[in-house]
């Protein structure tokens, strides 16, 4: 059932002032755009008929068939907190559409569309909380980022410690104001590094929350005159940050992975949810860690995941399931950041665990032990391999899973991959400092 009509957010607008409102999407990247137009307007966006030009949006079109239309979903209308009481500012998240009014298959939230509606001929319905992390840096004199902090506190430490809890509590305090449900917010392990979490959803208002959590966390920071960053590695010696992802799948309003007459108080479908994820999970790496930086922070000592396995509690394996049941039974994903587009990584996380069901493909045997300490030669013994060590391996493992190109179609199959392989191309011609500083003088 639908939160808002046409005449709700018509009469919202007259009603609370509403002098401008923010026509939002995202680009094939996870990216947010929009086109802001005044509330003269409103009628005129609520019909569908405000177009923009989707050649000046990378990956997206051509000069030659630019015209695109933006389709407001009315259900994501909300306002600012941070705007003016006087003349204040809304926005509303659309989905694209072709010149010829059909969905765009190059529209991220489109692909996300097409899972769930997927899941949904299956029977189900697919819900998820994600754990976000980010940085809170210095800016400079010129308002501009750094990486620079003069705080040195740590996991769950409190203020005065904690420089960034003030900024913390504004940050909650908005999205609350914003419909969000926090469930909790606490100092994470790395100097300046920072977690909110908010309660699960239905997966494409997860997704539609994830955008709108990292604009809200940016602005309020910049209030407080720091920068908020969701590069995934962006200090090297101290923990990255990640974004987990905590699935389920719900039919017939019960939650399909708790059975407590299963192993481990699982059903069949979580286990064979889990052997499509792993199955799949090197291919879906570029999607789910999308940057050259990505796989600095996939690397051993800092506590993000590397290894592909699963375990029930431990937190060194890719998987993680919870110890709750009942309702709240979930599967965790470990590997994925921030910097990740959430409607494309929860399209692809959906449909490999999807394959995992139809598949009935069966997971490898839980993993009790601390996976970063074990042996090289245990972990041979129990086939436990490793997600891809860089971008470009991540682009080769994607090439070469069939199943994960089909989920994202073939417009972001193509232009994607273009991209990413040339952002690794870029990447690999540098010459960093580190090796400067480690071969200069010796050769």
């Amino acid at each position: 059932m639908s939160k808002y009509t046409k005449q709700d957010i018509v009469r919202i607008v007259e009603e609370e002032d509403v002098e401008f409102i923010r026509l939002q999407f995202t680009d094939m990247f996870g990216i947010l755009k929009n086109v802001a137009i005044t509330a003269s307007q409103l009628d005129k966006a609520l019909n569908n008929e405000c177009m923009f030009d989707g050649s000046s949006i990378e990956g997206f079109v051509r000069i030659e068939e630019s015209d695109m239309y933006l389709y407001p979903d009315l259900d994501t209308f909300v306002i600012f907190p941070w705007r003016p009481q006087q003349g204040k500012v809304a926005r509303i998240i659309c989905d694209v559409y072709t010149a010829e009014k059909k969905p765009f298959e190059g529209d991220p939230r489109h692909v996300l569309r097409r899972a769930l509606a997927d899941a949904a001929r299956m029977g189900y319905s697919f819900d998820v909380g994600p754990e976000c992390e980010f940085f809170l840096f210095n800016q400079d004199e010129d308002g501009q980022p750094t990486t620079i902090t003069t705080e040195r506190a740590g996991y769950f430490d409190l203020g005065p410690v904690d420089f960034g809890e003030n900024a913390r509590r504004d940050m909650v305090l908005t999205l609350e104001d914003m419909g969000f449900e926090i469930e909790g917010s606490h100092h994470e392990v790395a100097p300046a590094q920072h977690e909110i979490d908010f309660h699960y959803d239905e997966a494409l208002k997860t997704a539609d929350n994830i955008m709108t959590f990292k604009l809200a966390v940016k602005t309020i920071a910049k209030r407080h005159g720091l920068f908020a960053s969701f590069m995934p590695k962006p200090k090297c010696g101290v923990n990255g940050s990640g974004m987990h992802i905590n699935m389920s799948l719900t039919k017939d309003g019960k939650n399909i992975f708790d059975d407590p007459a299963g192993e481990l108080g699982l059903s069949r479908e979580a286990y064979w949810f889990i052997g499509g994820i792993i199955r799949h999970v090197k291919g879906m790496s570029v999607i789910t860690n999308p940057l050259v930086n990505s796989y600095k922070r996939l690397v051993p000592g800092y506590e993000a995941p590397i290894y592909i396995a699963w375990s029930v509690t431990n937190r060194s394996p890719l998987i993680r399931i919870p110890s709750t049941r009942g309702p709240r039974t979930r599967v965790e994903l470990r590997c994925p950041d921030s910097a990740a587009n959430p409607y494309l990584a929860l399209a692809v996380c959906l449909e490999a665990g999807l394959d995992g069901i139809r598949n009935q493909i069966e997971p490898p045997a839980a993993v009790t032990e601390n996976v970063f300490e074990m042996r090289v030669s245990r972990k041979h013994r129990l086939g436990i391999e490793s997600l891809p060590a860089d971008l470009g391996a991540a682009i080769e493992a994607y090439e070469q899973d069939a199943y994960i190109q089909e989920v994202l179609g073939g417009h972001i199959n193509e232009k994607y991959v273009e991209a990413k392989r040339a952002e690794w191309s870029e990447y690999r011609a540098q010459v960093t400092n580190w090796e400067v500083e480690h071969y200069l003088y010796k050769t």
